[in-house]
């Protein structure tokens, strides 16, 4: 199956054609377009004024789906991320970024996701003596955006020193400078919706062995490493599961890092 010379949807108000058009053309020879038409701001945003109803999955679901009903294609794409605590390495911040590919011809829904460290997202509580500065240059301003909350309100998008010192010092009381997360105002986040939009297009480039439909890939993963001194099943993946989106086909394939055991500090009798 072929998407070469067809047209799939897009819903964004924020400028994710950019790094999504690009990769899709490539692999796939499929174009985007743009539905700019629809608040995706209405399913939730960011800075919490519209809390994201149901998961991420079910939220950029939402959003493809609004592109296509836009556009009238039966093709649809849209990303969806968060942003906190990196759930394995304490202490430091973490992207979730989310990407659907909808096919209603072919009956297929496909998604790719991924999880990285590479994201400015932080905060500092703007009390007496906040070393703003610092914030600011680990955030990496202006080349990417801030938000300001304070007193109720909310400023996104401020992107330019005498701005952001005009609203500083227009403000009383205690406030927060925040990282603006929408993809248009933060380069970084951008490039990290590429990198995802070229693991989705590589992976709907992937035939499902069984029936040949697109998008076969990793679906999920297997515990149970055994322990290199005992053989204990541990909780470290053991092995990768990929299948098809549309006939449900799976297959098991061995850790990609070439990795057969794990270590005795990992494991429950070892190291209880």
């Amino acid at each position: 199956m072929s998407y070469r010379g067809l047209t799939a949807a897009l819903a964004t108000q924020h400028a994710k054609e950019r790094a999504i058009a690009p990769a899709f053309a490539e692999r796939l020879g499929l174009a985007v377009r743009v539905a700019s038409s629809i608040d995706t701001d209405a399913l939730g945003t960011f800075t919490g004024e519209v809390p994201r109803a149901g998961s991420m999955r079910e939220a950029a679901r939402a959003k493809a789906r609004l592109g296509m009903q836009a556009t009238g294609l039966p093709m649809g794409i849209a990303s969806e991320g968060s942003f906190g605590p990196h759930p394995f390495m304490p202490f430091i911040a973490a992207g979730r970024e989310m990407m659907i590919f909808i096919d209603v011809t072919r009956g297929l829904e496909v998604v790719e996701e991924c999880v990285s460290e590479t994201t400015n997202f932080a905060a500092l509580e703007l009390t007496e003596g906040a070393d703003i500065e610092g914030f600011l240059d680990r955030a990496g301003f202006p080349s990417h955006a801030l938000v300001l909350r304070r007193c109720g309100h909310i400023t996104k998008g401020i992107n330019d020193r005498a701005a952001l010192e005009s609203l500083l010092s227009a403000g009383r009381g205690e406030g927060w400078l925040e990282t603006d997360m929408r993809a248009h105002v933060n380069p970084t986040r951008m490039a990290e919706i590429g990198k995802l939009a070229a693991k989705l297009a590589a992976r709907i480039a992937t035939p499902c062995p069984a029936c040949a439909a697109p998008g076969f890939g990793t679906v999920r993963s297997e515990a149970g490493l055994p322990c290199a001194a005992c053989e204990t099943p541990t909780a470290q993946v053991r092995s990768l599961i990929s299948g098809c989106a549309l006939c449900g086909y799976e297959q098991s394939s061995a850790r990609p890092d070439g990795r057969t055991a794990a270590t005795p500090a990992e494991c429950p009798e070892c190291n209880p």
